[in-house]
C-alpha cells in the first residue's frame, strides 16, 4: 500500500491538446501530443498509443490528465515530457482520461 503522501508526490494536471500529428517512426501506432497546461507549466510535449480510438484532428481541443513530474524520456525522435493518462478499454485498447466538464488548465487532480 502507498501513503497519501505517496500519492500526493505524483503531480496530475489537466491540459488541453494544442496539436496531435501521426507518429509514424514509433515501434507501436502512436500519436504526437502538444498539451498545453497553462501559464505555471505551458505547453509540454507527449506521445501516446491512442491510435485505435483516436485521430489526430480529433484529439484537438480535448482536456486530459497528465502526470506533469515524471522524468523526460525518450521515445524514438520524441522526447515525451508528460504521461497523458487513460484506461484500456475491453480489448486493451488506451482510452483517454479528462474531466467531464470545461476546467482551467493545469488544475492539479486531487
Amino acid at each position: 500500500m502507498i501513503t497519501y503522501d505517496d500519492f500526493a508526490a505524483v503531480d496530475i494536471r489537466v491540459g488541453r491538446i494544442t496539436r496531435a500529428e501521426p507518429f509514424p517512426q514509433a515501434r507501436k501506432p502512436a500519436i504526437k501530443l502538444w498539451v498545453d497546461f497553462g501559464g505555471e507549466i505551458g505547453e509540454k510535449r507527449s506521445s501516446a498509443q491512442i491510435t485505435a480510438h483516436y485521430t489526430p484532428e480529433g484529439l484537438v481541443g480535448k482536456q486530459v490528465l497528465a502526470v506533469v513530474n515524471f522524468p523526460s524520456r525518450q521515445i524514438g525522435k520524441v522526447m515525451s515530457e508528460v504521461l497523458v493518462l487513460g484506461v484500456p478499454d475491453a480489448g486493451g485498447e488506451v482510452v483517454l482520461i479528462g474531466p467531464d466538464q470545461p476546467v482551467p488548465l493545469g488544475g492539479k487532480l486531487f
